[in-house]
């Protein structure tokens, strides 16, 4: 088969494409190559000149030419509006993999992660005296380890080897299984095999909803990408302050010495309210020459955008003075400045006054108090030299702990907006969910907030408040309120497939017989296209009332009827 007849479905179910970027002496950075070399693909879901031109600045560290060897990061852009993920398998296989996997995984189709390995050496051949290159995955998925891993592979493969392994891992990704949550994956790609898990729905009682991978043979050596507990250390002591600020969605920016700092730290900061999905924008590396850099440095900070930024050019300083929370990294070195923590800032006049000094600076007061206890335990185990892992494992127990224990009043508040099962009635429409009543939630804090039962101490409510109105509520109102919608479904078409059908038909005039009709097959075709899982018991007692219904129908109305199931 002519390599341009490739469907490529099950490539683009993984990876969008692959990116050469290197530097042009006169043009900058500019896309070198692509991979697969497809025309047919190219007109499928193709990336457009401004999607181009941000990967290409995107590719290379921003203003930080001392940079030497090799550096890895990754990003997220944008699309432009008006394209179409395709081919069909892979548009199938994506939305399978949103409808199995936990939240805080779920992709969203309006943004590209970028997954970048930056190669910079002397080289005196060349006229600028340096060898620049970028070798990138292009991907809707959000899995941030997986794909880190496996850059690092295809990278430095093509940094010995050329274009044809970028060429043979292509073709060894389109033999993968889909990305499927819940199952054990086993995926060979240039001589090495990545065992892949994907937590799937049904594990919603595990500490981490994040995917798990081992990499073995290859010959090439992945680096161990940062975990919760060195991401987040020297941020230790603002732990409390950090969780408040990416759980009501506030614009953060993170400064960072490397790209690679700040991108870890702001995708470990869209964890930290697992099991809640970040719903807000995040860009894990951001540059000067971003198109949406307008809206982020104007001087009006309440149309601020609801996101976490990260950068890592000394230019943001000035260009987001005004941003209401800033987290300052240093370059990572030693533990010594935990042993006496800055305190959270909280005056916009001194922020920036020492541009290079470490720490959180915010506008706002936390609404809760600092959990001592979590940085005793931390700062305890980094003297006993306790395992990194082990370290992680605590913190997530926190952030999970905290982020439930905020959860439980809202998903109580939600069950009482859900009508009772005696209400829903086989002949009549199913009951809806009641409306969202932010006052009334507020109220029923007192009688059953976590202000009762939690040692965190503070004002939860006015936590609340600020929830209530981020991005982040809505997506869990949304998602919480299709999952109660589908429940009741369910329940009415249960309901239906149990009545007695026989008695409803008795002195119906025929126009109501056949509206019942329409309206069964009409339920069972929605819950096919929706994926509502209706068992085959009741879809076959459906299907029966539809025959008795039909049969005592005129022959020409059967006939109509038929011709149009």
């Amino acid at each position: 088969m002519n390599k341009s007849d490739y469907d490529w479905g099950g490539f683009r179910s993984w990876i969008h494409s692959v990116a050469v970027v290197t530097f042009d002496l006169e043009l900058g950075q500019v896309i070198e190559n692509t991979f697969p070399e497809c025309k047919t693909l190219d007109e499928l879901d193709q990336l457009s000149e401004q999607d181009r031109t941000n990967i290409c600045y995107l590719a290379f560290p921003d203003s930080n030419s001392g940079i030497m060897g090799d550096i890895q990061f990754h990003f997220r852009i944008r699309r432009t509006a008006g394209h179409n993920v395709g081919p069909p398998a892979a548009a199938a296989a994506l939305a399978n993999f949103n409808a199995r996997c936990l939240p805080p995984l779920q992709l969203d189709q309006n943004f590209l992660f970028g997954f970048a390995y930056f190669r910079q050496v002397k080289d005196s051949s060349i006229r600028r005296g340096y060898y620049q290159k970028s070798v990138i995955l292009l991907t809707y998925l959000p899995l941030v380890s997986f794909f880190s891993q496996i850059s690092a592979i295809v990278a430095k493969k093509f940094f010995e080897n050329g274009d044809l392994p970028l060429e043979i891992f292509c073709h060894d990704v389109d033999r993968w299984p889909a990305p499927t949550p819940g199952h054990h994956l086993t995926l060979p790609m240039l001589g090495s095999l990545i065992e892949l898990h994907i937590p799937a729905l049904s594990s919603r009682h595990t500490d981490n909803s994040n995917e798990t991978v081992t990499v073995s043979g290859g010959g090439v050596s992945v680096p161990n990408l940062p975990d919760l507990y060195p991401t987040l250390l020297p941020l230790l002591e603002h732990l409390h302050c950090l969780w408040e600020l990416v759980l009501t969605a506030e614009p953060v920016v993170v400064l960072a010495p490397s790209p690679f700092q700040c991108s870890s730290t702001v995708q470990a900061l869209t964890t930290i309210i697992q099991p809640l999905r970040y719903v807000a924008d995040y860009r894990p590396f951001y540059t000067i020459h971003d198109a949406d850099l307008k809206e982020m440095t104007t001087s009006n900070s309440s149309a601020l955008p609801s996101i976490l930024l990260g950068v890592t050019n000394p230019f943001f300083n000035k260009a987001l003075e005004h941003w209401p929370n800033l987290v300052r990294l240093a370059e990572p070195s030693s533990l010594s400045a935990l042993k006496s923590p800055s305190k959270t800032k909280r005056s916009s006049s001194t922020k920036f006054k020492s541009e290079t000094k470490p720490g959180v600076f915010t506008q706002s007061k936390p609404h809760l108090e600092k959990d001592r206890e979590i940085v005793k335990r931390i700062l305890k185990g980094v003297q006993l030299r306790r395992p990194a892992e082990v370290q992680t494992a605590l913190l997530r127990r926190y952030f999970l702990e905290l982020t439930q224990t905020f959860l439980i009043p809202l998903e109580r508040y939600l069950a009482g907006l859900m009508p009772l099962a005696r209400s829903i009635s086989p002949y009549r429409a199913p009951p809806k969910v009641k409306p969202f009543n932010a006052d009334e939630f507020i109220r029923s804090l007192e009688q059953s907030g976590p202000q009762l039962t939690s040692r965190t101490k503070g004002d939860w409510a006015a936590l609340y408040r600020r929830f209530l109105k981020s991005p982040n509520f809505v997506g869990w109102f949304n998602a919480r309120h299709a999952e109660v919608s589908s429940k009741l479904s369910l329940l009415h078409l249960e309901c239906l497939s149990e009545a007695k059908i026989e008695i409803w038909m008795e002195g119906k005039a025929e126009v109501e017989l056949v509206d019942m009709v329409l309206r069964i097959r009409g339920k069972l075709t929605e819950g096919d296209r929706t994926g509502l899982p209706i068992s085959d018991i009741v879809k076959e007692r459906l299907e029966t009332h539809v025959r008795k219904i039909v049969s005592t129908l005129p022959e020409d109305l059967q006939a109509v009827i038929e011709s149009k199931s």
